[in-house]
């Protein structure tokens, strides 16, 4: 199973998202069955290390996003993806525009697919330090269904 996490700048939630995931999939002991990457559909940030705030809230948490840097969303992704998750709906609408027509990947927006009330896990880039609190907290439990799901499909 491969995932695929999209937010826009890929420097705030789409690292962090996938620094949880990763670290529950470990925990699981699914590591070696599940691939988990993310990606931006902007290309500002590309080659650039997670906001730091990002990386602090993350770290105070137990999760390590600095080995990760930006990259933007390939075309290749949507066939080496099974899953891509978008953070929001101005994300999922962006890669509904870029999907080729042979796209083998679902997309979905990634808290409206596990039915957690929420449309979007909101960009905290011009917030403060509670916004990448309030991120971490959404995909926590966004990724606990994440889970369940990638434990029934395997």
């Amino acid at each position: 199973m491969k995932v695929l996490f999209v937010c826009m700048g890929n420097i705030c939630r789409s690292p962090t998202a996938e620094a949880v995931f990763r670290q529950y999939v470990r925990d699981a002991g699914l590591a070696s069955r599940v691939t988990i990457d993310s990606a931006g559909t902007g290309d500002w940030h590309v080659g650039k290390n997670p906001d730091l705030r990002a990386c602090q809230s993350a770290a105070s948490r137990g999760y390590d996003l600095s080995a990760l840097t930006a990259r933007q969303v390939r075309v290749d992704d949507f066939q080496r993806f099974d899953l891509i998750l978008a953070m929001d709906q101005d994300n999922l609408h962006r890669l509904k525009t870029l999907r080729p027509t042979s796209c083998r990947a679902e997309l979905d927006l990634f808290l409206r697919r596990y039915g957690l009330g929420k449309g979007a896990v909101p960009d905290p880039y011009y917030g403060g330090d509670d916004g990448f609190e309030q991120v971490l907290d959404l995909i926590e439990q966004g990724s606990d269904a994440l889970l369940d799901e990638i434990r029934g499909r395997l």
